[in-house]
């Protein structure tokens, strides 16, 4: 993840413009962003842009998000060259292995449900943290074993199996578009899909939405991101006795469904949608972990201020920020990503002391997911670059996570 990647962000768009044939104007006008924009993004005077403008600026272009941004597109090793390290093409080989076409897979030895579960547990929460290249060394294999399970046992055991096995394809599927691997991370949720169908847990069927709608959303199809989340949230609106588990698992479709529309800058609806996962959040009474993902009324708040960032709002979100409770109750990958909102917020208003104190608090709290994490990465080049000190804080952020010049 080189530095000069990391500023190639308007050389790409440059060269996707010419090569779509569109001048700066005209590539404005199709993103419905102020030619200056445009202007400063490809001049590389500007290397921050809301992701609503990064989506639209993609689908005027044709091409990935991820793409435009230079979304980091393998693991970064650090271990001993003697160690095992983190791979995407043996993830690849997991969700689509060519046995599948040839018909000759191996019949191993399947690990009990007991193992299976144990793995799924660690994985997750090795996720929550966001220490990819483990996930990448470790999911591999326990999406074999599943896969391996799912195939040998019969009855329970197998719907057991295959429950084990969607929750991985999924991690699967947001692992690889973490990496810009979107096509492949949508194979990984097909996969998951019918997993899911022969599972023996119904409430895999709204998770499957929920990663879905995070991968449409990764692709910049944003209506069919909100439109997944939307029509399985109506299918299973909880009522007045639902249990908690329901209605936060209603509820994070909500705010997947938000985060799609906020990037179509439709912002009535996003703050409809806000309000109804606010209130369900409300309910609950505290933040829940349902598969690895939170609810509640902290990570309600914390959806706010990142929803208020994307609409331009960010005094608004500076203050809302400040209001937001008990954040050490969510994962250090959601606390980190909070933090980066605010350091965003606070760019904007041109506060860049404060700016580096939130990109700080977000590397303690998850200091690898900060090195996949282009929005991060794209900010702390930004600031170093005004850096007025050569000892100033954001100068060695940029060298920790690779960014330095």
């Amino acid at each position: 993840m080189s530095a000069a990647y990391e500023a190639g962000m308007g050389d790409r768009l440059a060269r996707l413009r010419l090569r779509r044939g569109l001048t700066q104007e005209q590539l404005a006008e199709a993103a419905r962003l102020s030619v200056d924009v445009v202007r400063k993004l490809e001049q590389g005077r500007r290397r921050t842009a809301r992701l609503s403008s990064i989506n639209a600026l993609a689908a005027a272009l044709d091409t990935e998000p991820s793409h435009l941004v230079g979304q980091p597109g393998t693991f970064e090793v650090q271990r001993p060259a003697q160690e095992e390290a983190p791979s995407v093409l043996a993830l690849r080989r997991a969700v689509s292995p060519v046995s599948d076409l040839l018909g000759d897979e191996d019949h191993e030895e399947p690990p009990t449900i007991g193992q299976l579960r144990a793995a799924l547990r660690s994985t997750e929460g090795i996720r929550r943290e966001g220490r990819m290249g483990e996930i990448g060394i470790l999911l591999p294999s326990l999406i074999r074993d599943a896969r391996t399970a799912a195939h040998a046992f019969t009855g329970a055991e197998a719907a057991a199996a295959n429950s084990v096995l969607a929750v991985a394809y999924q991690v699967a599927a947001t692992t690889l578009a973490a990496l810009g691997k979107e096509d492949a991370a949508f194979t990984a949720m097909e996969r998951s899909i019918a997993a899911v169908h022969l599972s023996d847990d119904p409430h895999l069927e709204t998770l499957s939405a929920s990663t879905l709608s995070w991968v449409l959303t990764k692709q910049g199809r944003l209506a069919d991101a909100e439109r997944v989340a939307t029509v399985r949230a109506d299918a299973i609106e909880p009522g007045f006795r639902s249990p908690p588990r329901d209605i936060a698992l209603w509820g994070i479709l909500l705010l997947r469904a938000a985060t799609a529309t906020v990037r179509q800058k439709r912002y009535a609806a996003v703050t409809d949608l806000l309000r109804m996962a606010s209130a369900a959040a409300e309910r609950i009474g505290e933040d829940q972990i349902v598969y690895a993902i939170p609810f509640g009324p902290t990570n309600a708040g914390v959806a706010k201020v990142n929803f208020l960032v994307e609409m331009e709002q960010s005094e608004r979100a500076v203050r809302e920020a400040r209001g937001v409770p008990a954040l050490v109750s969510l994962p250090p990958t959601w606390r980190a990503r909070f933090h980066v909102d605010r350091a965003l917020a606070h760019h904007d208003l041109e506060d860049d002391v404060a700016a580096t104190r939130a990109l700080l608090m977000a590397e303690r709290d998850a200091p690898e997911w900060m090195r996949y994490h282009s929005t991060s990465r794209r900010l702390v080049t930004e600031l170093r670059e005004s850096a007025g000190r050569r000892d100033a804080p954001v100068l060695r952020l940029a060298d920790r996570l690779g960014v330095g010049g």
